[in-house]
């Protein structure tokens, strides 16, 4: 079914009024921070990934992205230090606009195979290429990644700067999921977001990095790179949604050119996904192209209709620009719809939040919190009767990643400018 924009809910109590956004940290700041990362099995650490700075020393050059740790948190004297900097040694680091270091995973098990994950963005040959890349950890002490231990996993080709997803996550099943865009420009110039066979495009992956019994190679690809002995450095999931697929949204495939890696397509730019603690679904933000932002609750198999549809709306590639008036409502069809749409009164570049499941904030307990980029919006939605209402909590700038402070369980988020905040009981 499909729903209507939801508007912004008047609610007798606000939640507004009972929350303050606060630096979560006093004193402690970042260089384009972009994502927060838990540490497994600790309570008192967490990782902020910064996207990387430009060098002074050559134009046009960028020094690689960092990742801090900040630990000591129930010390009441939390502090931070450089744990890994990327050092690119097949071609060029890239940090210009979208692109940069962007997301960070850590192994469940680091403290038994020191893994782990990173997205970046970088150039070979002069072309850009947006890379999975698996990292170990140094067996110094103390906690340091090793940043000569690179092992590529998927380097695909990228024809554009913008839309690089680059999110990256371990799900409560264990594997390891990952963002990528529909390749970049505007109104899916690249003609990728219906495909599940082009590479790597306008989709949500899941592989098996551990290469458990029973799972299957990839299908061979340029993006994938490989061993000695030709195979690829992880497995697919036996149960991933299109292992088997003969066809997609009507069209036959050779199912030896699937990328059997998709578990949700159909995706413009999931910029920032995250996995409910309590429930273990997956939601995310979904950048718009020029009249509506998006969250997802995603499922395995699920399309969410980019670039046929825009929001709840029919998208018409042939006016990209939108400039030919509002779009018309879609049709029921098998494309999964958002759970909330928002339009450009509200915002114009949607970051994906996480669940609070707090309780220190009653107004915002069970609520998903996001942001809003570029007009500095952080909003929250709750669901009641399978309807999602949403209300406008605060405004900061340049919100760019969510994650949660360990010790409580605060929604903390980070922005360009270098803040990382957390919103807290309004005094």
């Amino acid at each position: 079914m499909i729903l209507a924009v939801a508007a912004l809910a008047t609610a007798p109590l606000r939640a507004a009024d009972l929350v303050s956004v606060e630096q979560a940290y006093p004193g402690m700041s970042f260089s384009l921070p972009v994502a927060i990362t838990p540490f497994p099995g600790r309570t008192d650490a967490f990782f902020v990934v910064e996207k990387g700075d430009p060098d002074p020393a050559g134009k046009g050059s960028f020094l690689g992205g960092k990742i801090q740790l900040v630990e000591g948190l129930k010390s009441g004297q939390p502090t931070k230090r450089t744990v890994f900097q990327l050092q690119v040694k097949e071609g060029k680091f890239e940090a210009g606009g979208e692109c940069g270091l962007l997301g960070l995973a850590v192994h469940p098990n680091v403290e038994k195979n020191g893994q782990v994950f990173v997205y970046y963005s970088l150039k070979i040959n002069g072309k850009l290429h947006q890379r999975v890349s698996r990292f170990l950890v140094s067996k110094e002490k103390p906690f340091k990644i090793d940043a000569d231990s690179e092992q590529p996993l998927v380097s695909q080709a990228d024809p554009a700067s913008n839309h690089n997803g680059g999110d990256l996550h371990f799900g409560p099943d264990g594997y390891l999921y990952f963002s990528c865009g529909d390749g970049g420009a505007a109104g899916d110039a690249f003609n990728t977001a219906g495909f599940i066979n082009k590479g790597f495009h306008a989709a949500v992956y899941r592989i098996d990095v551990d290469k458990r019994p029973g799972n299957l190679a990839p299908n061979p690809h340029a993006s994938v790179p490989v061993d000695t002995k030709g195979e690829a450095f992880y497995a697919v999931p036996a149960d991933n949604p299109f292992v088997k697929a003969t066809s997609h949204r009507g069209q036959p495939l050779d199912a030896k050119s699937v990328r059997t890696e998709t578990w949700a397509t159909g995706l413009r730019n999931a910029w920032r996904f995250s996995f409910d603690p309590k429930t273990g679904a997956c939601y995310t933000g979904d950048v718009g192209q020029n009249l509506f932002e998006e969250i997802h609750i995603l499922t395995a198999g699920g399309d969410y209709g980019w670039s046929e549809v825009e929001g709840n709306h029919v998208f018409n590639r042939k006016d990209a620009s939108a400039k030919q008036g509002p779009a018309k409502l879609a049709p029921p069809s098998a494309y999964v719809p958002p759970i909330y749409v928002y339009d450009r009164k509200v915002g114009s570049s949607v970051t994906g939040g996480v669940f609070c499941r707090s309780e220190r904030i009653p107004a915002i307990r069970d609520a998903y919190v996001f942001g809003d980029y570029a007009s500095g919006r952080l909003l929250a939605i709750k669901e009641k009767d399978g309807k999602w209402t949403g209300e406008v909590l605060a405004k900061d700038m340049t919100i760019a990643g969510f994650g949660h402070d360990p010790v409580n369980g605060d929604v903390l988020f980070v922005t360009l400018s270098g803040q990382l905040k957390r919103l807290a009981p309004k005094k």
